[in-house]
C-alpha cells in the first residue's frame, strides 16, 4: 500500500510513514521476536496486545503530531520501527526504536533514530527529547551518542541499571 503522509519522513535509504493498520503483519512479527523487543519497555508482545498498541500508536498521531513510524526500506520492505512516544512514567517524550534482526548491524536504527529525533525537535517543536536504555544494551547506547543524545541519568527497573539520554533543541541537534 502506498501512503503519503504529512509526517513521512524520507532518508537516503528509508522511508518511514505513521503506523496504520497495514502494518500489523509486521508489528506482530517484530513485537513477538524475542531478539528483536526483549530489551523493550513491556517486553515481547502477542497479537492481540501489539494489535492494541497499535491503535493507540494511530490515536498519538492526532493529538500529538508525532508517534510510530513504520520504517521501510526504499523498495517498501519492511524493516523496523521508530518513534516519539510519551513515556508512562512521566520522564518526557522519549524515542524508541526497534528492528528485525536479520538487518542489524547496518547503520539502520541511527538512520531512521536521527531522522525521528530531528523530526521531533524541527517539526514537532518539542524542545526535550529522551531515551532509555538498559546498561547492558551497547548497541541501543551506540545509537543514542552517535545520534547526539547526552547521558542524562540512571534509574533501577527490574533490577536493571537504565541509562537516560537526552536531546536538548539547540544543544545536541538542529
Amino acid at each position: 500500500m502506498s501512503v503519503t503522509w504529512a509526517w513521512a519522513v524520507t532518508t537516503a535509504r528509508l522511508r518511514m510513514t505513521p503506523v496504520g493498520h497495514w502494518d500489523l503483519p509486521d508489528l506482530v512479527r517484530l513485537k513477538g521476536d524475542p531478539r528483536a523487543y526483549a530489551l523493550m519497555l513491556g517486553g515481547v508482545r502477542g497479537a492481540v496486545d501489539a494489535a492494541a498498541e497499535l491503535a493507540h500508536d494511530i490515536q498519538d498521531w492526532g493529538r500529538h503530531g508525532y508517534g510510530m513510524w513504520a520504517v521501510r526500506a526504499q523498495r517498501g520492505k519492511f524493516l523496523g520501527i521508530t518513534a516519539l512516544m510519551h513515556r508512562p512514567d512521566g520522564r518526557g517524550v522519549a524515542l524508541r526504536f526497534a528492528f528485525l534482526p536479520e538487518v542489524r548491524g547496518l547503520g539502520l536504527a541511527s538512520e531512521a533514530a536521527g531522522a525521528a529525533l530531528n523530526y521531533g525537535h524541527n517539526n514537532a517543536g518539542l524542545e526535550r527529547i529522551i531515551a532509555i536504555a538498559r546498561q547492558d544494551n551497547f548497541a541501543s547506547r551506540a545509537v543514542l551518542g552517535g545520534i547526539g543524545m547526552s547521558h542524562a541519568g540512571e534509574f533501577m527497573r527490574d533490577g536493571n541499571l537504565m541509562y537516560v539520554y537526552q536531546s536538548i533543541l539547540g544543544r545536541n541537534t538542529g
